[in-house]
């Protein structure tokens, strides 16, 4: 009786040893993944920053005489071209001014007319001794004083003319009118603090932006060659395109406060997409690396060593191939370190380690987690200084 149950214990051990040991013998499973693979192209270099629609021109018509305001030409919002007529003012009082002038300004004409003709005529007695030469004198001063007088005159009526034409109050710029500030019947000073109206030019319009001192001499060296430098407006969330203009010109100092410098960017804004002080992310092209390796973003791991991929090898098992990343557009990542044509696994990187077993999810049949596709929309990385 002891003698079996002691052989059932030692057969019981034994086949536990058994097991264990097929257990430690067993192939680990099969990781399925999706795949990508390297590939040569091109990739941009971008400069992303904060930026605001800024006008190239607003101004803040104002009235340069005083008087009733009789009519408004305009509506509110608006879109004028330079020439057109805003508003007018009274002219009644200048036109009157004008007159009286020109009435002034007549009469001193008949005083020097005659005053030369008196000249004329006490010459021609001075040539014969008639007349002593101090009445000669005394004729050409006359003659000199009227002059100045009509002189003076024509500047009145010049003054009156100019006084009128600014009761005509024309548009200085194109561009759109906001709100009205002031309505007609009110009576205007030039010396008002508020403006009759306020015109902002949206065609062409800028966007302002800052961008760190590191990338001044990347911009520099493309902006004194000559080349045309795109930037792209970006919405808030920077997933939609606004419009894309071109770098007008780099400002003249580096702020000491934040250490970035300003750049203005010109956009034609014929749709009138981007609007006075509105908020936009500027992506600035500064250069396009060529024939680089590609490969999707995604992809790439880091750890404590640095960034790796899991590089596939011929017998389907992936190996830890470390890489240096370069620049990152969208989706694509320029990679040093890997050849073209090498496939890396692009998913369930939480169950590979350094030599796991994979097979390709596409070779399993399975629905693909779209990998070797571009992994949907991946936000735009900011570059490293270079």
């Amino acid at each position: 009786m002891v003698i079996g149950v002691v052989f059932a214990i030692f057969w019981r051990r034994h086949q536990a040893q058994q097991k264990a040991q097929r257990s430690k013998t067993a192939a680990p499973p099969v990781v399925v993944i999706d795949t990508a693979t390297a590939k040569k192209g091109d990739i941009n270099a971008y400069v992303n920053a904060l930026g605001a629609v800024t006008p190239l021109h607003t101004v803040a018509v104002r009235s340069r005489v005083d008087g009733q305001l009789l009519k408004v030409n305009y509506k509110e919002g608006q879109v004028v071209h330079a020439g057109d007529a805003l508003v007018e003012i009274d002219p009644a009082p200048f036109q009157a001014s004008l007159s009286q002038g020109e009435g002034q300004l007549a009469r001193d004409m008949a005083i020097l007319e005659n005053s030369r003709v008196d000249l004329d005529r006490y010459k021609e007695a001075l040539a014969k001794n008639a007349i002593p030469r101090q009445q000669y004198e005394t004729q050409v001063a006359t003659v000199h004083q009227n002059e100045g007088t009509v002189k003076l005159d024509q500047a009145v009526v010049e003054n009156a003319k100019v006084q009128l034409a600014y009761c005509h109050i024309i548009a200085p710029i194109s561009g759109r009118i906001g709100l009205r500030l002031v309505d007609s019947g009110n009576i205007v000073h030039a010396t008002d603090a508020n403006p009759l109206l306020i015109i902002t030019q949206l065609e062409p319009i800028s966007v302002i932006f800052n961008v760190a001192e590191d990338f001044l001499p990347q911009i520099q060296q493309q902006f004194r060659a000559g080349k045309q430098l795109p930037v792209d407006a970006l919405d808030r969330a920077q997933q939609k395109k606004i419009s894309t203009g071109m770098l007008e010109t780099i400002d003249n100092q580096i702020s000491t406060n934040t250490g970035t410098i300003r750049l203005r960017a010109n956009f034609e804004n014929k749709d009138g997409a981007l609007f006075p002080n509105q908020f936009v992310n500027a992506r600035l092209l500064v250069d396009t690396h060529h024939n680089v390796t590609l490969i999707p973003g995604p992809t790439v791991q880091r750890n404590a060593q640095g960034a790796f991929v899991y590089l596939l090898k011929p017998d389907s098992t992936v190996t830890i191939h470390p890489v240096t990343v370069g620049i990152t557009e969208d989706n694509q990542s320029e990679i040093e370190g890997l050849e073209p044509g090498a496939v890396v696994a692009a998913d369930n990187f939480n169950r590979l380690m350094d030599g796991a077993k994979v097979r390709s999810r596409a070779a399993a049949g399975q629905p693909s987690g779209g990998t070797n596709n571009p992994a949907g929309k991946s936000r735009t990385q900011k570059n490293k200084p270079q």
